[in-house]
């Protein structure tokens, strides 16, 4: 959903979607704090009819991905959210757990859903609640629960900390955006009855926050009519619970994937942001971290967050863990990216999605040398082949370091377009390559 000043068919960008580690916070929430034990619902039994695809969008890839799977990581990477309950069609039901298994998502059960989308959400509120499994199982259950769309991947967690904190304070808590369009009612005939007064109104989205009990209450007393034909939970806690929900006014970034295009919106997304950070690696060299002061000025022109270390050892070793792409600089130096690569694969780095990794192969003098190693693009091809089935992008830059002020000026600033370019697109079909610049 979009704000009214915004472009409707072009997505907005979330701010801080993938930018922080597992358990990190992207902002500073003031005096709140969520000290509360708390669980996520996340139906996922849609057929993605809109999207005119055989695949359910919730399952649809990019990156390597799918869709559920970054919905997921948003909510894992909260580290008060004790527990994600994921409810999928039953013949979906080992698709989901391969998915858990391959991406090793930490904090997931999945259950199988109903026929409506009611009956999806009651069955996950019931697993919450351990019904059926014991008092063991009940003294689990969480003090609030947050319902949210498997296709609207891009929830941020200060957002999730006010429905939380509201759903507690109020019993039930939701996401309300600013209508775009006017709402009209139409005769049986298919003309014009009235309108609305579209500033009275505001559009339901979710996130949605309730405690325990009311929405387990909720889905008790409901009817077979609002389990059939029913959408929206915060009616179901003001009519079955006297509960009136608080509403949040929600950020631009909380759009749901309905339609096809909106698949190559929220990839574009994802991309943008996988590359918006690279770590170079100068190895020591003179020349190389000559020339990484050269880069820092074009690739920050780019918009890209740059870090420069020698390497990766010690406090360095951190970057290791984040989600940065990497840029080694050396002179034909193969043995420092076979490192690099080994040292990734060890921090399972590249499990979520494809990891950028450029080796610029520097050229030191006007002549090479005979003592220079010999380039060899077969052994770079192979190690870019074996790198790219664990899900590592590598690509290569040749670069000759010329004397010629002009011309090495030239040289760097394509160096800097190329890099960005590759971490920007990770194009398999230039795995292996090396460019020249």
């Amino acid at each position: 959903m979009l704000s009214d000043n915004c472009d409707p068919d072009r997505p907005a960008h979330p701010g801080i979607f993938l930018s922080h580690e597992a358990g990190e916070s992207g902002y500073e929430p003031g005096e709140q704090c969520v000290d509360f034990p708390v669980s996520v619902v996340l139906p996922a039994g849609g057929t993605g009819e809109r999207t005119g695809l055989q695949t359910p969008k919730q399952f649809c890839k990019f990156l390597g991905r799918p869709l559920i799977s970054y919905t997921v990581q948003a909510f894992e990477r909260v580290s008060w959210i004790q527990s994600i309950v994921v409810v999928v069609a039953k013949e979906h039901m080992d698709l989901m757990m391969d998915i858990v298994q391959r991406f090793q998502h930490r904090k997931v059960r999945v259950v199988p859903g109903g026929s409506t989308r009611h009956r999806s959400i009651c069955n996950g509120v019931l697993a919450l609640g351990g019904e059926g499994e014991g008092e063991a199982a009940a003294a689990d259950r969480p003090k609030v629960v947050i319902i949210h769309d498997a296709v609207r991947p891009f929830v941020e967690e200060d957002f999730l900390c006010e429905i939380a904190m509201a759903a507690k304070e109020q019993g039930a808590a939701g996401a309300i955006r600013p209508l775009v369009s006017t709402v009209i009612a139409t005769t049986a005939e298919g003309y014009l009855d009235h309108s609305l007064e579209r500033a009275k109104y505001r559009a339901s989205e979710m996130p949605q926050g309730f405690t325990y009990d009311v929405i387990h209450q909720a889905y008790q007393r409901c009817t077979e009519s609002d389990f059939e034909f029913g959408t929206e939970c915060l009616h179901l806690a003001l009519q079955y619970c006297g509960t009136n929900a608080k509403l949040i006014q929600g950020p631009p970034t909380l759009w749901k994937v309905t339609y096809k295009r909106d698949l190559a919106a929220a990839e574009s997304i994802i991309k943008d942001t996988l590359s918006q950070s690279a770590c170079i690696i100068t190895g020591g060299s003179t020349h190389a971290a000559a020339l990484t002061e050269a880069l820092q000025k074009p690739l920050g022109a780019l918009d890209m967050e740059l870090e420069v270390v020698p390497d990766l050892m010690g406090e360095s070793s951190s970057y290791l863990l984040k989600e940065w792409n990497f840029i080694q600089v050396d002179c034909f130096c193969l043995s420092a990216v076979e490192n690099l690569l080994k040292d990734l694969e060890a921090a399972n780095r590249a499990l979520l999605h494809p990891l950028v990794v450029i080796w610029v192969c520097l050229s030191c003098s006007d002549e090479p040398s005979g003592s220079e190693r010999k380039l060899e693009p077969e052994g770079f091809m192979e190690l870019a082949s074996s790198s790219k089935l664990r899900n590592i992008l590598l690509y290569g830059i040749q670069l000759h370091q010329s004397k010629d002020t002009e011309r090495w000026e030239r040289s760097v600033s394509k160096v800097a377009e190329i890099s960005s370019a590759l971490i920007r697109e990770r194009s398999p079909a230039l795995v292996g390559q090396l460019l020249q610049a």
